[in-house]
């Protein structure tokens, strides 16, 4: 099938990621953790707007009172794209030296969840990450331990299945889900990539439940039905989709964050628009995720 793939931002974004929808101003929020920059495209006008950070940004989500909520290395924060201020919150991970914030997005039900990840270059692995759910009295409670790096985070459109991924493994996880608590168990593999020369990285669940994620390194998004079996692959123009979340009007185009990782130029020989955010209009409706209630 012949895909309609359009770079709507040539951002040549250095780690691409972290896309929310907000449907009421029309605007798709999505950030480049490395560079250490929010964005907002606006899809009426072409404009993409971006706002500094202090550090390495992890994940972001609309909140209810207006704004955004954000992690970055140093943990939860406020942000307020009037003034540019960000409000820390509370760091769970101040005593480790070799982590940052990585994915995350708010449930269906307003809670905010941010995982972490190690990043340490020069040094092995180590599975001290942790996925974390913020409530909306901001308390933060630790849900998953001895994580390499946080992804794939996701709620079916019941609520009742919670979608995550280690991406220093090959596993997508799914929990059991209980929207009233936000406690999850009932830990079982959803996915298993091994062999395909891929891992996990951003995704989403669309209006019928199938699960959306990005494949770095494959140049793949794959649709994955809700008992994990693989529908379709759609290949984007360049090597490494980061993230991915549905937006638009009618809710039906997919945005997909790419990221060129400091990778020199002789690398993307062949591919276009590198780092860039590409729309995708794939025949399927998505979900809006509410804003942070806190």
């Amino acid at each position: 099938m012949t895909w309609d793939i359009t770079c709507v931002v040539d951002a040549k974004a250095e780690l691409g990621e972290g896309t929310i929808w907000d449907p009421k101003a029309g605007v798709l929020w999505w950030i480049d953790i490395w560079s250490k920059l929010i964005h907002r495209y606006d899809p009426k006008t072409g404009k993409d707007d971006t706002w500094e950070a202090p550090e390495f940004l992890g994940c972001i989500g609309l909140r209810q009172k207006g704004g955004l909520v954000v992690t970055m290395v140093s943990g939860f924060y406020f942000f307020d794209p009037k003034s540019g201020a960000f409000e820390a919150i509370v760091d769970p991970e101040a005593h480790l030296a070799d982590t940052r914030f990585n994915d995350g997005k708010p449930d269906r039900q307003g809670r905010f969840w941010s995982g972490s990840m190690f990043e340490a270059p020069g040094k092995p692995v180590q599975f001290i990450g942790s996925l974390y759910r913020m409530d909306k009295d901001l308390s933060v409670h630790r849900m998953i331990e001895g994580v390499g790096c946080c992804n794939g985070l996701a709620w079916s459109p019941d609520s009742k299945t919670m979608y995550f991924s280690d991406s220093h493994t090959t596993i997508v996880r799914a929990y059991d889900f209980d929207p009233v608590t936000g406690d999850i168990e009932n830990q079982r593999t959803f996915i298993d990539l091994n062999g395909s020369g891929g891992i996990a990285d951003g995704a989403t669940v669309d209006a019928d439940g199938c699960y959306w994620v990005t494949i770095p390194v494959t140049s793949k998004v794959n649709q994955y039905d809700p008992q994990g079996k693989l529908i379709q692959s759609i290949m984007l123009p360049t090597d490494l989709p980061t993230c991915c979340e549905f937006g638009g009007e009618n809710l039906d185009i997919l945005y997909v964050t790419t990221a060129v990782l400091k990778r020199p130029a002789e690398h993307f020989v062949g591919q276009s628009n590198p780092g860039g955010l590409f729309a995708i209009d794939v025949g399927t409706k998505g979900l809006v995720l509410p804003a942070f209630g806190g």
